[in-house]
């Protein structure tokens, strides 16, 4: 995937300002920044949630950025999202087996019963969390169920959106630890967006940092971390006290 020169405003303010990036298959590109640089609208505009005022998304060497109604169902199919909370995301009226079969009947899957059973030891679960309903597992266990209905259409693109921040620290490290080897196996690309620093050693392979709707630096995390250009980054980093040796 490509962004080339994203722009976005509301009530004429400026969120995103000029964004330029891209990811490789099997690359993990990690954005961070505080709460308000833009982080949440840039992923709905990857993701077509809403539109960006200018500019250009070339997925799968695909213009996307005006596809509407129909035209994205192809583009669905490839791109997925893992949200904050992941017992929000899924229908609390249905069994978590049947929220990761349904997008796989509605893209015309064989075998849907079998995959589901498959998807759930890949995440690290037993085939038995198929009969569960969300409120019966942890928030970790929700989370992996998550992420194997966003890997079932196999899938180019993971759109994480802050995905481990409601987890705490152990169960947060695992899943990390999960996506990183489904991405690396599966050749699947990620966005992981977070505000902390501190978990972008375990799972990026570069990182952009937002501030004000603005890129201010780009890099590998231990360059991020260990030597900051910008005054924004170093003021980030002696705020939170971030160090590899730490990793």
């Amino acid at each position: 995937m490509e962004v080339r020169n994203v722009k976005k405003s509301f009530v004429n303010k400026n969120v995103l300002d000029d964004i330029n990036f891209s990811i490789c298959a099997g690359e993990c590109l990690g954005v961070v920044g505080l709460s308000g640089c833009g982080k949440s609208t840039l992923a709905k505009i990857i993701s077509q949630f809403i539109p960006c005022d200018e500019g250009q998304i070339i997925f799968c060497g695909e213009e996307i950025a005006n596809l509407r109604g129909g035209k994205l169902k192809s583009v669905y199919k490839n791109m997925q999202m893992i949200f904050q909370l992941p017992e929000d995301s899924f229908n609390p009226r249905k069994t978590l087996g049947w929220s990761i079969a349904e997008p796989m009947k509605n893209h015309g899957f064989k075998n849907i019963d079998e995959r589901v059973k498959n998807l759930l030891i890949e995440v690290g679960l037993t085939p038995e969390y198929s009969a569960r309903y969300p409120h019966e597992v942890s928030g970790g266990e929700c989370q992996r169920a998550a992420i194997a209905r966003a890997i079932s259409l196999e899938t180019k693109l993971l759109i994480c959106d802050e995905a481990t921040s409601a987890l705490d620290v152990t169960v947060q490290a695992k899943v990390i630890e999960l996506l990183k080897k489904l991405c690396t196996e599966k050749n699947i690309a990620c966005l992981f967006i977070t505000h902390d620093l501190a978990l972008l050693p375990r799972i990026a392979d570069r990182v952009i940092v937002l501030h004000e709707g603005k890129i201010v630096e780009e890099g590998v995390p231990t360059t991020i971390i260990n030597a900051p250009k910008s005054p924004f980054t170093k003021n980030l980093m002696a705020t939170d006290f971030f160090t590899m040796e730490n990793f």
